[in-house]
């Protein structure tokens, strides 16, 4: 008599294709993570779907040992939709980069999250395109020097938490890659929320854009640039908690908790129904430079896609009955081709 194997191992997730990203790459240490997470829990490897689409970060599927697709440019979050749509049993993870998701891909985005299809959308933000070799995205700094930008980008960067707090997202957080643990933390948070969720995950890309988060990882400047958002609690960070957040007729601000009082920092409320806060929040730091927001920006519950479209097919059913295609397909006139 054998035992079931309850809980996997992060190995179980591994699979036989050999792992091709640049040596330091960030996108090593999320794959590691990502697998890590679904280990722990007690979920058929089955019941998974990676979708991505195109760029590093978009070769995931290969190595994640669960169903997956390695769909076409920018159209991950619409493949993806169709799958939990269809199939509402199984947990969709899209896998999507700067430039993937929020170029080409931007509509297809902002339409999945405004519709709060049950996805998971990790979206890998290094600040480059690093599959074609190091033009600027859509979110490189302005006055980034690339290839394709040799006197300097004239671009205005994306804010993506902003971006998806903007399109009503109900769930909405961004880690960076060097801290596993808290990108875990991230994972099970967005996973445990019905609906749809973006995950923006600082990557370094140490070929095309190395160093681009120095800021939130050297460790000389993280402590005073890593503003942790914890729910229900007092935004405060640096080194001794001597800095805090709070809020003005202006938006959220940066200011020393010895001059206006602990009692006047803003606690975290990331079940607010209004996104405007958040948003707030998001505006501190356009992109990871200074003082920048770490944590869940927002989570809401708010009714899924998913949900509500089941419950159009129940009413469906019990007025109409059950459908007949057949029936619908010869309700107008029909030909036959010979």
């Amino acid at each position: 008599m054998t035992t079931e194997k309850t809980r996997y191992d992060r190995s179980d997730f591994q699979t036989d294709q050999e792992v091709r990203w640049c040596p330091g790459c960030g996108d090593y240490t999320i794959l590691a993570a990502v697998q890590s997470y679904l280990a722990s829990l007690d979920i058929d490897r089955e019941k998974h779907v990676f979708v991505s689409g195109i760029g590093c970060s978009s070769r995931f599927p290969y190595y994640m040992n669960t169903y997956g697709m390695h769909t076409v440019h920018g159209r991950a979050p619409a493949i993806a939709s169709g799958v939990a749509t269809a199939n509402p049993d199984l947990t969709v993870w899209v896998i999507t980069g700067d430039g993937d998701g929020l170029s080409i891909g931007g509509n297809h985005l902002i339409h999945a999250l405004r519709r709060n299809v049950n996805l998971n959308i990790i979206l890998f933000n290094n600040q480059i395109y690093g599959l074609t070799k190091g033009q600027f995205s859509p979110t490189s700094e302005l006055g980034k020097k690339t290839k394709t930008s040799p006197m300097g980008s004239i671009d205005r960067p994306f804010n993506p938490v902003s971006l998806a707090l903007g399109s009503e997202a109900s769930f909405v957080a961004r880690t960076i890659d060097m801290d596993r643990n808290h990108t875990i933390k991230m994972l099970s948070a967005m996973y445990e929320h019905d609906g749809s969720g973006l995950l923006e995950i600082y990557q370094n890309c140490n070929v095309f854009n190395d160093k681009a988060f120095l800021d939130l990882t050297d460790k000389g400047t993280r402590d005073g640039n890593r503003i942790w958002l914890e729910d229900g609690e007092p935004i405060i960070f640096g080194a001794d908690d001597e800095y805090g957040v709070t809020f003005d007729g202006q938006g959220a601000k940066v200011v020393e908790v010895a001059g206006v009082g602990r009692h006047n920092i803003h606690v975290h409320d990331a079940a607010n129904p209004n996104p405007s806060v958040a948003f707030a929040l998001s505006r501190l730091a356009h992109g990871p430079y200074g003082p920048t927001p770490l944590g869940v920006f927002r989570n809401v519950p708010v009714p899924s896609y998913g949900r509500m479209l089941e419950q159009h097919i129940a009413q469906a059913k019990d007025k109409q009955g059950p459908g007949d295609l057949s029936k619908v397909i010869r309700s107008r006139g029909t030909w036959t081709v010979e």
